[in-house]
């Protein structure tokens, strides 16, 4: 099943017996007016204003992260994420799509979430924007009451997508294989504008694919062949896995839904990010113009 979902084919499926759930997952947070500047806000307003119809609206800041953890929206055990997917009507076989009103940024993180535990779910080419684009229908104000679907945490086990910073850190001293792609925007690899995190730049031997070349300008995802090109550039025939990060952990999974598209399995998100690996001074941060080769 192809990960990304056309507006046409879930508003056909709406209202019916094999309608899909519907998730909308938008996060509203501003660029950075300083380094260390972050102010991630709920996107729930957004929704409330016009949303798919029978959609719901997920706060990613209390749901489906770990909340106890000292990074944002770092991800939830398996056992905690079946619980809220259960609040949210998701079990075993559910078909899930999922959509924001930005760039498809929060869309993929889910996406990789669920991916991640063997949960099916698919994106929805263009967000909002792309929806409303074609005249299809929209609802506001509150959410109507949705009876949950049990999913039980022994049908979610770990997959391996994710990595964390030890396993960075072997790639980084040549001790494990492993390719690094940075999936920020090229001047905030190089550390030309403010961040954030802690320190502004990349992880030593980081290659660049960032998130927004994955879209295009009407935040679509791009052909398979495009993609295939896109990842060609970035890592041509340079070591698997490819371990993706970003600022936070969220436009990663955005560049890995293009690699995955473009024909890549062995693709794995550090969760920490720049946002876990800046916090420590003993670890090397690049700034460098151009990044590395």
């Amino acid at each position: 099943m192809h990960p990304v979902v056309q507006a046409r084919e879930v508003a056909a499926l709406l209202g019916g017996p094999e309608a899909p759930i519907v998730l909308d997952v938008t996060v509203l947070l501003a660029p950075a007016r300083f380094d260390g500047d972050y102010r991630p806000e709920s996107g729930e307003s957004l929704w409330r204003e016009a949303h798919l119809p029978g959609s719901r609206h997920v706060d990613l800041l209390t749901t489906l992260s770990d909340t106890a953890s000292a990074l944002h929206f770092t991800r939830p055990a398996p056992d905690r994420l079946a619980v809220d997917l259960a609040a949210l009507g998701v079990g075993p076989g559910s078909s899930v799509v999922l959509y924001d009103q930005g760039s498809a940024t929060w869309a993929a993180r889910v996406w990789w979430l669920l991916r991640g535990v063997g949960v099916d779910a698919r994106i929805l080419d263009g967000g909002l924007a792309g929806w409303t684009a074609l005249g299809l229908p929209v609802e506001s104000g509150a959410p109507a009451p949705r009876m949950p679907v049990g999913a039980p945490a022994a049908a979610l086990t770990d997959r391996g997508l994710w990595v964390d910073r030890a396993e960075v850190e072997e790639i980084v001293a040549g001790r494990a294989p492993g390719t690094l792609v940075c999936a920020l925007a090229p001047v905030q690899f190089t550390g030309a504008e403010p961040t954030r995190y802690s320190r502004r730049g990349h992880i030593p031997g980081s290659r660049n694919l960032s998130a927004k070349t994955v879209v295009d300008d009407r935040g679509l995802l791009r052909s398979r062949g495009e993609l295939v090109a896109l990842a060609e550039a970035a890592v041509g025939e340079r070591e698997e896995p490819l371990v993706v990060y970003c600022g936070g952990g969220i436009s990663a999974c955005l560049t890995a839904l293009g690699f995955v598209v473009a024909g890549h399995d062995a693709v794995q998100v550090y969760d920490g990010s720049i946002e876990e690996w800046s916090a420590d001074p003993s670890l090397p941060m690049v700034t460098t113009a151009g990044g590395d080769a």
